[in-house]
């Protein structure tokens, strides 16, 4: 089914960084954690971006990746402890590694995004991963400005969609042309996903962040009013929004600008994957101005204002919506 060598690679690679991911959420998360305690996910951030590039440069040595972090901080004295543990658990599926090899293999995330280049987000979904909820690991292959392969390892989610925390996980993986597929995270079968077949934008069910401060809270209430959404929200952080969006199991998505910080722009590597799976799986993903998403203006999606998906039938409607309520 995926017998091209990135897709290969990419399954694999998707795989053993959300398992490791998931191992550093089991052993660092507990219920003590303080709120402002990052350790963990400062570990499994630059352990998952280790790893990946780590295969990366071992199965595409030429390749470029854009990644979400750097190891400037990393390798102060301060972050000893923090580089110990990620040292630690990227070791258990390398052989061994030493906290200077995983700083190099962390900064070969820091490549310019070119014509063809490989983007990761280690660990998306920062909160759900401390609250031991929803989270995935987000890997893409973008070339000439358009994704062609996408994988999110999803720790939570069973079949590609159901949130089952401590279930057996997925993996959902989308080629350009090809659909968009779960399978179970460990191994198993390939599934093919679609979108739902929902017309009725009073039936459609939202999916939303847990988090507030990723969107404008006031606008989506009012987005519902004007929608005339009746159906509770699905509320989930990280991509894994987009895989359950995939699988029809909700209709509608918004990344609308929080009124602190109105100039943001989304990163490549926050959406590459989830627009993509969205795509193969029959659906529609544009800016709130229904603009295509724009992956040629390197790191950010600069050309492009939050982000809107569905299900392709209701993303007129949602664009409406979005131009009542001046969004």
């Amino acid at each position: 089914m995926f017998d091209l060598p990135e897709a290969v690679f990419a399954i694999a690679a998707a795989r053993a960084a959300a398992q490791l991911v998931r191992t550093i959420q089991k052993e660092m998360v507990t219920p003590a954690l303080t709120k402002g305690d990052r350790s963990p996910v400062t570990v499994a951030d630059f352990a998952a971006q280790a790893l990946v590039s780590q295969r990366l440069a071992a199965t595409f040595p030429k390749a470029a990746l854009v990644g979400e972090e750097d190891a400037a901080d990393l390798r102060s004295s301060r972050h000893a402890d923090a580089l110990g543990q990620v040292a630690k658990f990227v070791g258990r599926h390398t052989g061994g590694a030493t906290p200077e090899q995983v700083c190099d293999w962390i900064d070969r995330g820091s490549a310019e995004p070119g014509d063809r280049f490989w983007t990761l987000d280690p660990v998306d979904g920062t909160k759900g991963f401390l609250r031991g909820e929803q989270y995935v690991i987000a890997l893409a292959l973008i070339e000439d400005g358009k994704v062609k392969l996408g994988v999110l390892g999803c720790p939570n989610l069973t079949d590609g969609y159901l949130n089952d925390v401590g279930g057996t996980g997925s993996l959902v993986v989308a080629e350009a042309g090809n659909g968009t597929w779960t399978a179970p995270l460990e191994g198993g079968e390939f599934r093919r996903l679609a979108v739902s077949d929902r017309t009725a934008a009073t039936d459609a069910r939202l999916l939303r962040s847990v988090e507030s401060g990723h969107t404008n809270v006031g606008q989506i209430g009012e987005l519902v009013a004007a929608l005339g959404t009746k159906a509770d929200p699905v509320c989930m952080d990280s991509q894994a929004k987009y895989a359950v969006l995939a699988a029809g199991a909700g209709d509608l998505l918004f990344r609308l600008l929080s009124p602190s910080m109105p100039d943001y722009r989304e990163k490549i590597w926050d959406q590459a994957v989830g627009s993509l799976v969205v795509e193969e799986a029959g659906g529609r993903i544009t800016d709130l101005d229904g603009k295509p998403l724009d992956f040629t203006q390197g790191r950010t999606l600069a050309a492009n204002r939050g982000v809107v998906a569905s299900n392709g039938h209701l993303h007129q409607a949602a664009l409406d919506a979005l131009a009542r309520i001046g969004a």
